[in-house]
Protein backbone atom coordinates (compact mmCIF):
# COMPACT_ATOMS: atom_id res chain seq x y z
CA UNK A 1 0.00 0.00 0.00
CA UNK A 2 1.14 3.47 -0.76
CA UNK A 3 -0.51 4.99 2.29
CA UNK A 4 0.55 3.82 5.57
CA UNK A 5 -2.20 5.31 6.95
CA UNK A 6 -4.61 3.45 5.25
CA UNK A 7 -2.71 0.02 5.92
CA UNK A 8 -3.94 -1.38 9.54
CA UNK A 9 -1.40 -3.61 10.73
CA UNK A 10 0.70 -0.68 10.23
CA UNK A 11 -1.39 1.63 12.18
CA UNK A 12 -1.76 -1.44 14.97
CA UNK A 13 2.34 -1.14 14.97
CA UNK A 14 2.16 2.69 15.15
CA UNK A 15 -0.61 2.20 18.15
CA UNK A 16 0.97 -1.03 19.99
CA UNK A 17 2.23 0.59 23.27
CA UNK A 18 -0.81 2.58 23.46
CA UNK A 19 -3.12 -0.08 23.69
CA UNK A 20 -4.28 -1.81 27.14
CA UNK A 21 -3.01 -5.62 27.90
CA UNK A 22 -6.01 -7.21 26.29
CA UNK A 23 -5.98 -5.26 23.44
CA UNK A 24 -2.21 -5.86 22.88
CA UNK A 25 -3.34 -9.41 22.75
CA UNK A 26 -5.76 -8.80 19.85
CA UNK A 27 -2.88 -6.92 17.83
CA UNK A 28 -0.70 -9.76 18.80
CA UNK A 29 -3.26 -12.02 17.26
CA UNK A 30 -3.54 -9.85 14.05
CA UNK A 31 -0.06 -9.73 12.98
CA UNK A 32 0.14 -13.90 13.68
CA UNK A 33 -3.48 -14.40 11.78
CA UNK A 34 -4.74 -11.35 9.73
CA UNK A 35 -5.81 -13.64 7.04
CA UNK A 36 -8.49 -15.52 9.14
CA UNK A 37 -8.89 -12.08 11.03
CA UNK A 38 -9.79 -10.51 8.24
CA UNK A 39 -13.28 -12.54 8.21
CA UNK A 40 -13.89 -13.48 11.58
CA UNK A 41 -16.97 -11.62 13.88
CA UNK A 42 -15.72 -9.56 16.79
CA UNK A 43 -17.20 -12.42 18.86
CA UNK A 44 -15.37 -15.06 17.40
CA UNK A 45 -12.22 -12.92 17.83
CA UNK A 46 -12.52 -12.51 21.23
CA UNK A 47 -13.18 -16.01 22.00
CA UNK A 48 -10.02 -17.37 20.57
CA UNK A 49 -8.16 -14.47 22.45
CA UNK A 50 -9.85 -14.64 25.21
CA UNK A 51 -11.15 -11.19 25.89
CA UNK A 52 -14.79 -10.04 25.53
CA UNK A 53 -16.45 -8.84 23.01
CA UNK A 54 -16.39 -5.25 24.05
CA UNK A 55 -12.49 -5.37 24.00
CA UNK A 56 -12.41 -6.18 20.65
CA UNK A 57 -14.96 -3.17 19.95
CA UNK A 58 -12.55 -0.73 21.95
CA UNK A 59 -9.98 -1.92 20.35
CA UNK A 60 -11.04 -1.19 17.18
CA UNK A 61 -12.08 2.26 18.35
CA UNK A 62 -8.39 2.70 19.91
CA UNK A 63 -7.13 2.21 16.06
CA UNK A 64 -9.71 5.33 15.17
CA UNK A 65 -12.30 3.32 13.80
CA UNK A 66 -15.92 3.77 13.76
CA UNK A 67 -17.00 -0.04 15.19
CA UNK A 68 -15.33 -3.13 14.65
CA UNK A 69 -17.33 -4.12 11.15
CA UNK A 70 -14.46 -0.92 9.81
CA UNK A 71 -11.78 -2.06 10.90
CA UNK A 72 -12.44 -5.34 9.49
CA UNK A 73 -12.91 -3.76 6.29
CA UNK A 74 -10.09 -1.59 6.52
CA UNK A 75 -8.02 -5.06 7.36
CA UNK A 76 -9.64 -6.78 4.29
CA UNK A 77 -8.06 -3.97 2.15
CA UNK A 78 -4.89 -4.35 3.83
CA UNK A 79 -4.12 -7.66 3.06
CA UNK A 80 -5.25 -7.43 0.05
CA UNK A 81 -1.40 -7.27 -1.53
CA UNK A 82 -0.31 -9.71 1.61
CA UNK A 83 -1.95 -12.81 1.33
CA UNK A 84 0.01 -15.62 -0.29
CA UNK A 85 -2.28 -17.73 -2.94
CA UNK A 86 -1.23 -20.79 -0.44
CA UNK A 87 -2.94 -18.49 2.45
CA UNK A 88 -6.32 -18.13 -0.06
CA UNK A 89 -6.62 -21.58 -0.26
CA UNK A 90 -6.45 -22.40 3.35
CA UNK A 91 -9.58 -19.93 3.56
CA UNK A 92 -11.20 -21.60 0.84
CA UNK A 93 -11.14 -25.13 3.04
CA UNK A 94 -12.71 -23.53 5.45
CA UNK A 95 -15.71 -23.91 3.05
CA UNK A 96 -18.59 -26.66 2.86
CA UNK A 97 -19.18 -28.46 -0.19
CA UNK A 98 -23.01 -28.49 -1.16
CA UNK A 99 -25.37 -25.93 -2.35
CA UNK A 100 -25.24 -23.77 0.67
CA UNK A 101 -21.30 -22.57 -0.52
CA UNK A 102 -22.46 -21.95 -4.26
CA UNK A 103 -25.07 -19.68 -3.17
CA UNK A 104 -22.53 -18.01 -0.73
CA UNK A 105 -19.72 -17.44 -3.60
CA UNK A 106 -22.75 -16.59 -5.98
CA UNK A 107 -24.32 -13.83 -3.45
CA UNK A 108 -20.50 -12.43 -2.49
CA UNK A 109 -20.17 -11.97 -6.83
CA UNK A 110 -23.29 -10.28 -7.01
CA UNK A 111 -22.68 -8.15 -3.87
CA UNK A 112 -19.22 -7.01 -5.45
CA UNK A 113 -21.24 -5.63 -8.77
CA UNK A 114 -23.58 -4.14 -6.26
CA UNK A 115 -21.09 -1.76 -4.37
CA UNK A 116 -19.43 -1.47 -8.20
CA UNK A 117 -22.20 0.13 -9.38
CA UNK A 118 -22.09 2.70 -6.04
CA UNK A 119 -18.87 3.79 -7.15
CA UNK A 120 -19.24 4.08 -10.59
CA UNK A 121 -19.07 8.06 -11.38
CA UNK A 122 -20.43 8.60 -15.01
CA UNK A 123 -18.41 11.40 -15.70
CA UNK A 124 -15.54 9.00 -15.77
CA UNK A 125 -16.86 6.61 -18.08
CA UNK A 126 -17.75 9.58 -20.15
CA UNK A 127 -14.34 11.08 -19.63
CA UNK A 128 -12.79 7.42 -20.78
CA UNK A 129 -14.98 7.60 -23.45
CA UNK A 130 -13.93 10.73 -24.98
CA UNK A 131 -10.40 9.59 -24.80
CA UNK A 132 -10.86 6.59 -26.57
CA UNK A 133 -12.62 8.38 -29.36
CA UNK A 134 -9.59 10.80 -29.73
CA UNK A 135 -6.90 8.19 -29.56
CA UNK A 136 -4.70 7.09 -32.58
CA UNK A 137 -4.51 4.15 -31.03
CA UNK A 138 -5.54 1.93 -28.37
CA UNK A 139 -3.30 -0.51 -26.24
CA UNK A 140 -4.34 -3.48 -23.37
CA UNK A 141 -2.90 -4.66 -20.15
CA UNK A 142 -3.20 -7.14 -18.05
CA UNK A 143 -1.12 -9.24 -16.94
CA UNK A 144 -1.65 -12.69 -14.70
CA UNK A 145 -5.54 -13.33 -14.08
CA UNK A 146 -6.18 -9.87 -15.60
CA UNK A 147 -5.21 -11.27 -19.01
CA UNK A 148 -8.41 -12.73 -19.23
CA UNK A 149 -10.20 -9.36 -18.88
CA UNK A 150 -7.50 -7.81 -20.78
CA UNK A 151 -8.30 -10.02 -24.07
CA UNK A 152 -12.20 -10.31 -23.52
CA UNK A 153 -11.90 -6.07 -23.77
CA UNK A 154 -9.79 -6.47 -26.73
CA UNK A 155 -11.89 -8.36 -28.44
CA UNK A 156 -14.78 -5.90 -28.00
CA UNK A 157 -13.01 -2.82 -28.31
CA UNK A 158 -11.49 -3.98 -32.41
CA UNK A 159 -15.52 -3.92 -33.66
CA UNK A 160 -15.35 -0.06 -32.17
CA UNK A 161 -11.97 1.40 -32.30
CA UNK A 162 -9.58 0.96 -35.29
CA UNK A 163 -6.26 0.50 -34.16
CA UNK A 164 -6.06 -2.17 -30.83
CA UNK A 165 -3.54 -4.14 -29.35
CA UNK A 166 -3.58 -6.52 -26.63
CA UNK A 167 -0.69 -6.34 -24.94
CA UNK A 168 0.49 -10.23 -24.49
CA UNK A 169 1.39 -11.13 -21.22
CA UNK A 170 4.89 -12.76 -21.66
CA UNK A 171 8.55 -11.45 -19.98
CA UNK A 172 9.37 -9.05 -22.93
CA UNK A 173 6.65 -8.49 -25.21
CA UNK A 174 5.00 -6.10 -23.36
CA UNK A 175 7.86 -3.35 -24.13
CA UNK A 176 8.25 -4.47 -27.78
CA UNK A 177 4.38 -4.23 -28.50
CA UNK A 178 4.73 -1.03 -27.11
CA UNK A 179 7.62 0.53 -28.57
CA UNK A 180 5.43 2.85 -30.69
CA UNK A 181 2.84 3.80 -28.36
CA UNK A 182 3.25 7.71 -28.14
CA UNK A 183 1.20 11.02 -27.89
CA UNK A 184 -2.38 10.38 -28.67
CA UNK A 185 -2.64 7.08 -28.13
CA UNK A 186 -4.28 5.22 -24.75
CA UNK A 187 -3.24 2.56 -22.65
CA UNK A 188 -5.91 0.57 -20.46
CA UNK A 189 -4.48 -1.02 -17.90
CA UNK A 190 -6.23 -4.03 -15.71
CA UNK A 191 -4.63 -4.50 -12.54
CA UNK A 192 -5.95 -6.67 -9.47
CA UNK A 193 -4.14 -8.28 -6.37
CA UNK A 194 -1.98 -9.51 -6.19
CA UNK A 195 -0.56 -6.19 -8.20
CA UNK A 196 2.05 -7.24 -10.98
CA UNK A 197 5.13 -5.34 -10.64
CA UNK A 198 5.70 -5.50 -14.72
CA UNK A 199 2.55 -3.79 -15.34
CA UNK A 200 4.11 -0.62 -13.38
CA UNK A 201 6.94 -0.65 -15.37
CA UNK A 202 4.88 -1.01 -18.78
CA UNK A 203 2.62 2.56 -17.03
CA UNK A 204 5.93 4.25 -16.40
CA UNK A 205 6.96 3.58 -20.02
CA UNK A 206 3.69 4.63 -21.71
CA UNK A 207 3.36 8.16 -19.86
CA UNK A 208 7.25 8.57 -20.83
CA UNK A 209 6.23 8.53 -23.88
CA UNK A 210 2.73 10.85 -23.23
CA UNK A 211 0.07 8.17 -23.94
CA UNK A 212 -2.82 8.63 -21.68
CA UNK A 213 -3.39 6.01 -19.09
CA UNK A 214 -6.63 4.45 -18.41
CA UNK A 215 -6.87 2.02 -15.22
CA UNK A 216 -9.01 -0.35 -13.78
CA UNK A 217 -8.25 -1.05 -10.39
CA UNK A 218 -10.06 -2.35 -6.58
CA UNK A 219 -9.78 1.03 -4.85
CA UNK A 220 -8.34 4.16 -4.25
CA UNK A 221 -5.77 2.01 -2.54
CA UNK A 222 -4.26 0.65 -5.31
CA UNK A 223 -1.21 1.15 -6.43
CA UNK A 224 -2.36 1.59 -9.76
CA UNK A 225 -4.59 4.83 -9.10
CA UNK A 226 -2.38 7.59 -8.43
CA UNK A 227 -0.58 6.62 -12.02
CA UNK A 228 -3.33 7.30 -14.43
CA UNK A 229 -5.64 9.89 -15.95
CA UNK A 230 -8.93 8.13 -15.74
CA UNK A 231 -9.77 5.45 -13.57
CA UNK A 232 -12.41 2.90 -12.86
CA UNK A 233 -12.59 0.57 -9.51
CA UNK A 234 -14.65 -2.16 -9.14
CA UNK A 235 -15.07 -4.45 -6.01
CA UNK A 236 -12.71 -7.26 -5.67
CA UNK A 237 -13.01 -9.33 -2.66
CA UNK A 238 -10.59 -12.46 -2.06
CA UNK A 239 -11.91 -14.81 0.35
CA UNK A 240 -10.91 -17.75 -1.37
CA UNK A 241 -7.92 -18.53 -3.73
CA UNK A 242 -10.12 -17.75 -7.21
CA UNK A 243 -9.59 -14.09 -8.32
CA UNK A 244 -13.07 -13.04 -8.28
CA UNK A 245 -14.00 -11.08 -12.07
CA UNK A 246 -17.01 -10.68 -12.14
CA UNK A 247 -17.46 -7.07 -11.31
CA UNK A 248 -14.48 -6.02 -13.34
CA UNK A 249 -15.94 -7.62 -16.09
CA UNK A 250 -19.43 -5.93 -15.30
CA UNK A 251 -18.06 -2.98 -15.90
CA UNK A 252 -15.78 -3.98 -18.82
CA UNK A 253 -19.62 -4.55 -20.25
CA UNK A 254 -20.98 -1.01 -19.33
CA UNK A 255 -17.72 0.82 -20.53
CA UNK A 256 -17.60 -1.21 -24.00
CA UNK A 257 -21.53 -0.37 -24.58
CA UNK A 258 -21.31 2.76 -23.52
CA UNK A 259 -18.00 3.70 -26.30
CA UNK A 260 -20.19 1.53 -28.76
CA UNK A 261 -23.05 4.08 -28.52
CA UNK A 262 -21.15 6.87 -28.97
CA UNK A 263 -19.61 5.15 -31.91
CA UNK A 264 -22.75 3.95 -33.01
CA UNK A 265 -22.51 4.67 -36.82
CA UNK A 266 -19.00 2.90 -37.07
CA UNK A 267 -20.36 0.20 -35.06
CA UNK A 268 -22.91 -0.39 -37.52
CA UNK A 269 -20.77 -0.25 -40.65
CA UNK A 270 -18.35 -2.91 -39.02
CA UNK A 271 -20.93 -5.28 -37.98
CA UNK A 272 -22.73 -4.75 -41.48
CA UNK A 273 -19.21 -5.79 -43.15
CA UNK A 274 -18.26 -8.37 -40.44
CA UNK A 275 -21.93 -10.08 -41.24
CA UNK A 276 -21.42 -10.59 -44.76
CA UNK A 277 -17.74 -11.55 -44.45
CA UNK A 278 -18.78 -14.41 -41.48
CA UNK A 279 -21.95 -15.35 -44.00
CA UNK A 280 -19.60 -16.26 -46.66
CA UNK A 281 -17.33 -17.79 -45.26
CA UNK A 282 -19.66 -19.99 -42.89
CA UNK A 283 -18.03 -18.59 -39.61
CA UNK A 284 -21.54 -19.80 -37.47
CA UNK A 285 -23.43 -22.63 -38.31
CA UNK A 286 -26.67 -22.21 -40.66
CA UNK A 287 -29.37 -21.69 -38.37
Amino acid sequence: MTDSNNDLLKRIEGNYFKLSKGQKRIADYIFQNYDKVAFMTASTLGDIVGVSESTVVRFANALGYDGYPKLQKGLQESIKTKLTTVQRFEMSKDLDIGESTLKKIMTSDIDNIRKTLEMIEEQTIQNIVNSLHDSKKVFVIGNRSSSVIANYLGFYLNFIVDDVHVIPSGPNEAFDQLINISEGDSLIVISFPRYSKKTFDVVNFAKSQGATIIGLTDSTLSPLAPMVDHCLFAKYNMNTFIDSLVAPMSLINALIIALSINEKDRVEEKFQKLETIWDEYKVYNPK
